[in-house]
């Protein structure tokens, strides 16, 4: 366990601490973006947190889910690992601490936010760890978080929980704390961006379609689309982002139907390249964006021309109708869809929100509305990504196109700006 100066010395080396580097910091000044006040930022992340428990009438939420966790708190560890290995969770009590229970000494690495009040080893009852003596660790990880609500809860017992296994639901019921959706408390917390917040990510978009410039210098024929991708990778990395969530680029043939992840492939000259960044960049914040490229010096068919203009249109038809006040099903119902040829193979949603990470709501074609489709409220703050992809049925390729969008008081303003053509 680290103590005292050893403990100060690694949170002011921390990867958040010591910043995104010059490269990143030249092109957000470029950009003309101020920095987010990060201790407002996270102050206001955890008043929403609360607020939400509080409407809900929760004594806490208890976090599983990293994008919930660095919502929470600001602080990452083993991102990926941790998602599916359930290692570190984090408890936030309504009125009360914020405890979190983090990997084997890591209690480091979430001094520099100042949002923990204190950090306990995490009780891991996975498999992984417990093998047939499970059920003793379930025991064991449900007395910790039992006592803590118990301690804060006021004689509330009632638990949020945004992902958990069964047998720990059976054993925090047997304590006598019942579990409910922290799902839904989060994505309700996380839906209303901060002015420091819509800094921090327009960054994370600066810094991405920076990355997107470099692979699109690389895209050449020859080159296949897995070394492609890697230069978004690259760039993403070089400049404090995370990770990226998929492999969506395909090339040629592989782009119709969509949902092809990227090959040993080699680009062809002539072909349509389109890719989905699904970003997760500077200050955790997702840059989700979309573009459809012509690889080489020639022309684009006419075929090419038609399917692009098709999918521009609609991007920018759905992108004007975004404002404040509209309901979700009169967005849907009043958006521009693919024409009767490319419908069969539409993109599965017209819009979706986006924070750290993909989030509510997610809005289909009005056509694939059902009665248990939530409804809903555009309002200033959210942010939302407007999807096309445009590919006739059975046809040799397709465009896809994704535009990052804030809901603003006066309407809605676009975050993401990468050129919309098929060549430089």
């Amino acid at each position: 366990m680290l103590r005292g100066e050893a403990r100060a010395k690694a949170a002011a080396l921390n990867q958040h601490v010591l910043g995104y580097g010059g490269t990143a910091e030249r092109e957000w000044a470029t950009a003309g973006i101020a920095t987010p006040d990060l201790p407002t930022m996270r102050r206001y992340r955890l008043d929403r947190i609360r607020a939400e428990l509080k409407r809900r009438d929760y004594a806490g939420a208890l976090l599983y889910d990293p994008i919930n966790i660095r919502y929470a708190t600001d602080s990452t560890n083993m991102q990926l690992w941790v998602a599916h290995n359930p290692t570190r969770h984090c408890f936030v009590a309504t009125e009360g601490p914020v405890v979190l229970f983090d990997y084997f000494s890591c209690e480091h690495l979430s001094d520099h936010a100042g949002m923990v009040d204190e950090v306990r080893p995490a009780v891991s009852w996975m498999y992984l760890y417990g093998g047939e003596l499970t059920e003793a660790r379930v025991r064991r990880w449900a007395a910790g978080i039992a006592d803590l609500v118990m301690a804060h809860g006021g004689g509330n017992t009632r638990l949020a929980v945004d992902h958990l296994n069964p047998e720990g639901v059976s054993e925090l019921a047997r304590l006598g704390i019942s579990v409910h959706n922290g799902e839904a408390v989060m994505e309700h917390a996380r839906l209303i961006k901060s002015p420091d917040e819509i800094l921090a990510m327009h960054r994370s978009i600066v810094a991405c379609e920076a990355a997107m410039g470099e692979m699109q210098e690389a895209l050449q024929p020859g080159i296949s689309e897995n070394e492609l991708w890697a230069e978004l990778h690259r760039g993403n990395i070089a400049r404090g982002g995370e990770w990226i969530e998929t492999r969506l680029l395909s090339s040629g043939p592989r782009t119709n139907p969509w949902f092809q992840e990227c090959s040993s492939r080699r680009i062809e000259a002539g072909d349509l390249v389109a890719f989905d960044t699904d970003l997760i960049g500077s200050y955790g914040f997702c840059a989700d964006l979309s573009r459809t490229w012509l690889c080489g010096d020639g022309e684009p068919t006419n075929e090419q021309r038609d399917l692009f203009a098709i999918a521009t249109d609609q991007i920018a038809a759905n992108t004007e109708l975004m404002k404040p006040g509209m309901t979700f099903r009169e967005l849907v119902e009043r958006s521009t869809v693919p024409p009767p040829d490319c419908f069969p193979a539409r993109y599965g949603v017209l819009y979706h929100g986006v924070g750290l990470a993909d989030e509510y709501p997610t809005l289909p074609h009005a056509s694939d509305w059902t009665d248990d489709t939530p409804n809903g409220v555009l309002e200033p703050g959210m942010v939302l990504c407007v999807e096309s992809y445009i590919g006739r049925l059975g046809g040799r390729e397709g465009v896809k196109i994704e535009e990052q969008v804030l809901i603003t008081q006066a309407g809605h303003r676009q975050l993401s700006s990468y050129p919309v053509a098929l060549k430089r």
